[in-house]
C-alpha cells in the first residue's frame, strides 16, 4: 500500500512538473525576449529525478521508525540482494557519494607510500579534489593514457618501470572505470587481461562503477562476469546516476580486504545514522531489475541521440557510443547558441569535445527538442 502511495506521489509530481514545463515552453514561444527555459537533460545523469521505484521505497521507509546506523531491514535487504546479483558472498557498505566510495575503497587497499594506476581521464584523477590521496594518507595517483578511456597495459607497464624502487611510491592498485569516463565499456576479456597483469605484479584491481549498471546493460552479461570472476577485488557500485538520490555501495569481493572498513567509513563521516534512507531507494532500484531497465533506457537514448545528430548534421561521436554518453566535437559558436537556448552541457576535453549525458529519464521528446535547436542554431552559423 505504501509503495502505491509513493508511486502516486511521484506520478502526481511528474504530472505537475510536465504542466509547469509545458507552460514554460508556451511562455518562451510567446515572449521573444523572455529567458529560455533551462534544460538540464543532457548536462549530467546527476540532474535526473529519483526514479519512481526508489521514490516509493523511500516513502515506505519513512512511514515508521527503524534501528539506526545500518541495523535495519532495508540495509540488510539491500546487502543480501547485492550478494544475489553478484552470485557471491561479498561485503557491502553504504557511503554517501562516489568520491567517498572510491577514496575509501582505495585507502583500504593502499598505504601512504603506495600508488594507484588509473586512466588520465578517470574520475579519481580529474574530479575528486585529491580525496583518494587524502584518505589514503598520501598514496599517489599515476595517470596513464589510453584510447577511448581505457587503460593501455603497455603504458601501464612503462609507468611501473619508471618507478625508481624505494625512491618512488610503490604501485599497489590498478583502478579502472566501468563504464569509462568517455562512454565506452570494458569487455570481460579486457578486464581479465588487466586482472592477470595485476595479479602477476601483486597489485589489487579496483573498479569505479559509478555507471556500472550501464556497462552491464550494454554487455548484457551477468554482473559477476565483469567483476569478481574477471579478477576485480573491489567495486564502487553507483546508484545516484541510475535513479537514487544519494548513496553508493562499496563492495569487497574478497572479504578479508574489508577488515575494519566500517571503522574507516565512520572516521570519514560516511556512517549514516538513518541508514535506511540511503538503503531503501537501493531496494527499489535493485528489486525486479529496475537498475538494469534504467540503464538500458539511458543507453538506448544515448544511441538515439548520437544517431539523430549524425543523420541531421553529420556530427559523429568522438568516441564509440557504448553506454549512456555522447561526445561531440562542436564549434564554440554552436555551443554558445545552444547555451543561449537554455541547454546545459559542458566541454569535457580541450579544445572542442563536449559531453551529452543521458539518464534513465531522458525522453525521445527531449532528444527531438535538442535536435531541433541544434539544426536551428547550426543554420544561423552557415
Amino acid at each position: 500500500m505504501l509503495g502505491i502511495i509513493g508511486q502516486a506521489i511521484f506520478c502526481t509530481a511528474s504530472r505537475q512538473r510536465d504542466r509547469v514545463c509545458s507552460a514554460a515552453r508556451s511562455r518562451v514561444g510567446k515572449l521573444a525576449m523572455a529567458r529560455p527555459m533551462d534544460r538540464y537533460e543532457f548536462e549530467s545523469d546527476n540532474t535526473a529525478a529519483i526514479c519512481p521505484e526508489s521514490w516509493a521505497a523511500l516513502a515506505e521507509a519513512n512511514a515508521e521508525g527503524a534501528a539506526s546506523y545500518g541495523d535495519d531491514k532495508w540495509t540488510r535487504r539491500v546487502s543480501e540482494r547485492v550478494r544475489e546479483i553478484f552470485e557471491t558472498d561479498c561485503e557491502v557498505f553504504f557511503v554517501f557519494n562516489g568520491t567517498a566510495a572510491n577514496s575509501l575503497a582505495l585507502a583500504q587497499l593502499c598505504r601512504s607510500f603506495h600508488s594507484v594506476i588509473c586512466h588520465e581521464h578517470s574520475h579519481i584523477e580529474t574530479d575528486e579534489c585529491g580525496a583518494p590521496e587524502f584518505f589514503s594518507g598520501g598514496s599517489k595517483l599515476l595517470p596513464i593514457p589510453g584510447a577511448n578511456g581505457k587503460l593501455d597495459l603497455a603504458q601501464v607497464e612503462a609507468a611501473i618501470l619508471r618507478q625508481r624502487g624505494v625512491h618512488s611510491p610503490k604501485p599497489r592498485v590498478i583502478s579502472i572505470t566501468q563504464s569509462t569516463e568517455l562512454g565506452t565499456v570494458y569487455r570481460g576479456e579486457e578486464i581479465e587481461r588487466i586482472a592477470e597483469f595485476a595479479r602477476q605484479r601483486s597489485l589489487f584491481l579496483h573498479m569505479d562503477g559509478a555507471r556500472f549498471a550501464n556497462a552491464v546493460a550494454a554487455l548484457d552479461c551477468a554482473p559477476k562476469a565483469i567483476t569478481w570472476k574477471a579478477g576485480v577485488e573491489s567495486l564502487c557500485f553507483g546508484g545516484t546516476k541510475n535513479g537514487t538520490a544519494a548513496g553508493e555501495l562499496v563492495v569487497f569481493f574478497k572479504k578479508e580486504l574489508a577488515r575494519e572498513f566500517d571503522y574507516r567509513a565512520k572516521q570519514a563521516g560516511q556512517l549514516a545514522s538513518k541508514m535506511r534512507f540511503l538503503a531503501a531507494p537501493w531496494a527499489g532500484l535493485l528489486n525486479n531489475n529496475v537498475w538494469l531497465e534504467n540503464a538500458r533506457r539511458a543507453n538506448e537514448r544515448a544511441k538515439m541521440l548520437a544517431e539523430k545528430l549524425t543523420s541531421a548534421l553529420g556530427m559523429k561521436p568522438a568516441f564509440p557510443c557504448e553506454a549512456s554518453a555522447v561526445f561531440l566535437r562542436m564549434p564554440e559558436q554552436l555551443v554558445a547558441q545552444l547555451h543561449g537556448r537554455g541547454w546545459h552541457f559542458y566541454k569535457f576535453i580541450e579544445p572542442d569535445i563536449y559531453r551529452l549525458m543521458c539518464s534513465w529519464s531522458v525522453t525521445e521528446e527531449d532528444i527531438d527538442d535538442f535536435i531541433k535547436d541544434v539544426k536551428s542554431s547550426a543554420g544561423t552559423l552557415s
